[in-house]
């Protein structure tokens, strides 16, 4: 199964520090260059489930790292969820 959503943030630090976060609260991430259809000023990502959403959002909160912008991999384009 493909991870459908990614995660943008704006600095290495931070996608490190949420790659940690998320992995210590047992969900299923993988560090990524972000998508050509997308931007992001540190170039990468998280992929991850959107099944898993909601915890990763608590996640990243609690670690005080939230993501920048959530996007859905809908249809093989990514769309930006709110």
């Amino acid at each position: 199964m493909e991870r459908d959503g990614v995660f943008l943030f704006h600095s290495v630090h931070r996608v490190m520090k949420a790659e940690k976060a998320l992995k210590a609260a047992g969900l299923d991430v993988r560090l990524m260059p972000v998508p050509r259809q997308l931007s992001s000023d540190c170039g990468l990502s998280l992929a991850f489930f959107l099944r898993d959403r909601e915890t990763a959002q608590v996640a990243l909160e609690a670690a005080g790292c939230p993501a920048e912008e959530t996007h859905a991999l809908v249809a093989g384009a990514y769309r930006r969820l709110p």
